[in-house]
């Protein structure tokens, strides 16, 4: 029996298929990312890409949809894009933030003297303002794995967490 998953190509998205290495090229760029598990077969044919295993394994089944996830969300990365919107939030200290190449510096957190550091992935672009954030990329992992590494940064530590609820928070995900 073959569990065949089919994602639809829009219109302005080519996808091309070498081996194991899909690219996917839209209005705003090109992802590309290695598709390669065993028992899995990637064909593009038209303006669709097929992901199929021949196998009733529950692993192999799991990851024929997980294929299925990336290769739409690099669509609609390359078309629409993704942004995460992040607040800034303080009760005690004002928090400033300021970047420095490809890191963010926090400042003033919780009145700390040491500054403390969120490394921006590439391909994503930080916007501040007076009190929020703006993460924009192609790449949903890459914008996702930044958010989170400036709400990490900004983690509490040694104080009660239902007093201080201070730090660098996502609020909307588009």
């Amino acid at each position: 029996m073959t569990i065949i998953r089919v994602v639809k190509i829009p219109e302005g998205v080519t996808v091309k298929l070498e081996g194991s290495t899909l690219a996917v090229k839209g209005p705003k760029g090109t992802l590309t990312r290695d598709m390669y598990f065993p028992g899995i077969q990637m064909a593009v044919q038209g303006r669709e890409l097929s992901i199929s295993t021949e196998s009733e394994r529950k692993k192999l089944l799991a990851m024929v949809g997980t294929f299925a996830a990336h290769v739409r969300n690099m669509c609609r990365g390359v078309t629409d894009g993704y942004q995460y919107r992040m607040k800034v939030v303080y009760s005690h200290f004002p928090i400033q933030l300021k970047m420095a190449g490809s890191t963010l510096e926090v400042h003033n957190f919780l009145g700390e003297k040491t500054t403390r550091f969120a490394r921006v992935e590439p391909g994503v672009s930080v916007a501040l303002g007076s009190d929020e954030v703006t993460l924009t990329g192609i790449d949903r992992e890459t914008v996702g794995k930044t958010a989170a590494n400036i709400e990490h940064a900004t983690r509490i530590r040694n104080r009660d967490p239902r007093v201080f609820q201070d730090g660098v928070y996502i609020v909307e995900r588009t």
